[in-house]
């Protein structure tokens, strides 16, 4: 990789705030970290090691930044707009240099987006071969790493009706044929995790849905991805990405709870993990805390799409991750949850379409990489501080006394708890000082000491 496609930006540093301050009083406007620092301590890991950074293929690389009412606005020098190999070559060298320069150190990528559709599954299996064999020399180069691959199921026509649900045999067997190539494409680049986002598993109506097969077609469709996986040796995890609507009415995997539930009914909650996006929480009507705190408590917690909604907006805005609140209340959630381990922070988020110059990807990314960090250290406080912890774990004392313990073992029935309760004094409720607890978090997050 000898081109320089983006010859007026230097490797992205470091540069602590109160010296950028000094120095250049408008740093606001440079490109560099003023909260990422990559080789940091906090709680005896690198922010590296905790945050595990990775950009996403599509949005960064093939999205052109129109939208319903406005043409592409992005500018792409490296890129001659053809479906040819030799354009989508010069492209993933664009991508791996945008790496390199911003300190990210893995990529996730759609089959699609990474290299041309050909006429037939041969001619695309073709394409994708050629490009995921440039993709190992660019990362042998770079020393990046794939964090994840998928496969488009819902771009081409034939999917207009789903992938795994259609109600045509067809396009079941054409998307399982992509995932079968795009399993063994992620395998070979060394891919720690396959995520299966069922961009239209799901209906626009139910006048014309028999909602009961679909569902049946979708966990058959999942079980042969895992036998597939299991059978090419592949160790990474296998993970669903939760969405609750848009493009369809409603989709089968509409958010944390349901997902699991639908792993369960069909055998298959040991075989995936949860690839959760905080854009996609705002859709279902959650908070991303909520989120994670379901994957979490199911053991199921797999990698994270980083992006977040507008939610005034009832649409996927896929805004780059600036609130530095939604940062903290993840990585303190991650970190109770002991790390991201196979996981990562995929940032799956896109430019505002104003945003169109090359650069913007640079300034995008590193406002989300900075958010992160400040969200990093703000946990971190909060765990040491202590106090949130201590106060959960004494609202729920009570549990851990004789009959609370004997409750949660299974070993009183309903009428044991009716005698119990009728020997017991009137308890005082205690009160949940929610806004104490708000209170003390934001003087953690404020009190940041780099």
């Amino acid at each position: 990789m000898t081109s320089e496609f983006f010859p007026d930006v230097s490797p992205l540093k470091f540069e602590a705030r109160q010296s950028a301050a000094r120095t250049h009083p408008r740093q606001s406007q440079r490109l560099a970290f003023h909260h990422y620092d990559a080789t940091a301590s906090v709680e005896g890991r690198t922010m590296e090691e905790h945050l595990r950074f990775a950009a996403c293929y599509w949005h960064t690389m093939r999205n052109g930044l129109a939208d319903p009412f406005g043409a592409a606005t992005a500018v792409t020098p490296w890129d001659d707009g053809s479906a040819s190999i030799s354009n989508a070559m010069r492209r993933a060298e664009a991508f791996f240099e945008f790496l390199t320069k911003c300190q990210i150190g893995r990529w996730c990528f759609h089959d699609r987006d990474l290299a041309p559709e050909g006429e037939t599954i041969a001619q695309s299996e073709k394409n994708l071969d050629a490009l995921a064999a440039h993709a190992i020399e660019l990362q042998r180069a770079t020393g990046k790493r794939l964090l994840w691959g998928t496969a488009n199921l819902f771009s081409h026509p034939r999917y207009m009706h789903g992938a795994a649900t259609s109600p045509a045999v067809d396009a079941f067997l054409h998307g399982a044929a992509q995932v079968r190539k795009a399993l063994e494409v992620t395998h070979m680049l060394g891919g720690e995790g396959y995520v299966l986002w069922g961009g239209r598993e799901g209906y626009d109506t139910l006048l014309n849905t028999d909602l009961a097969r679909e569902r049946e077609q979708l966990a058959r469709f999942l079980h042969m991805a895992a036998d597939h996986a299991q059978s090419i040796g592949f160790r990474g995890v296998l993970l669903i990405e939760p969405k609750p609507h848009e493009p369809t009415t409603h989709q089968y995997d509409s958010d944390s709870e349901a997902t699991l539930n639908f792993l369960r009914e069909f055998n298959l909650i040991t075989r995936f993990k949860l690839n959760i996006e905080t854009n996609h929480a705002t859709l279902a009507g959650h908070s991303m805390e909520h989120e994670l705190a379901v994957a979490i408590a199911a053991g199921a917690l797999g990698s994270i799409d980083a992006n977040m909604g507008t939610p005034t907006l009832g649409w996927d805005t896929d805004r780059f991750p600036t609130d530095a609140y939604l940062t903290t209340n993840i990585m303190l959630a991650i970190l109770n949850a002991g790390g991201l381990k196979k996981g990562g922070l995929n940032f799956d988020a896109k430019r505002r379409r104003a945003s169109f110059e090359p650069i913007d990807l640079f300034h995008a990314h590193a406002a989300g990489m900075d958010a992160f960090a400040i969200g990093l250290k703000a946990a971190a406080r909060i765990r040491a501080d202590g106090r949130l912890a201590e106060f959960v774990a004494a609202r729920y004392a009570s549990w851990d006394s004789p009959i609370g313990k004997q409750i949660r073992a299974g070993t009183l029935s309903l009428a044991q708890c009716a005698q119990e309760a009728a020997r017991l004094a009137p308890a005082p409720q205690a009160s949940g000082r929610q806004e104490m607890l708000e209170s003390i978090v934001n003087d953690l997050l404020f009190s940041d000491d780099a």
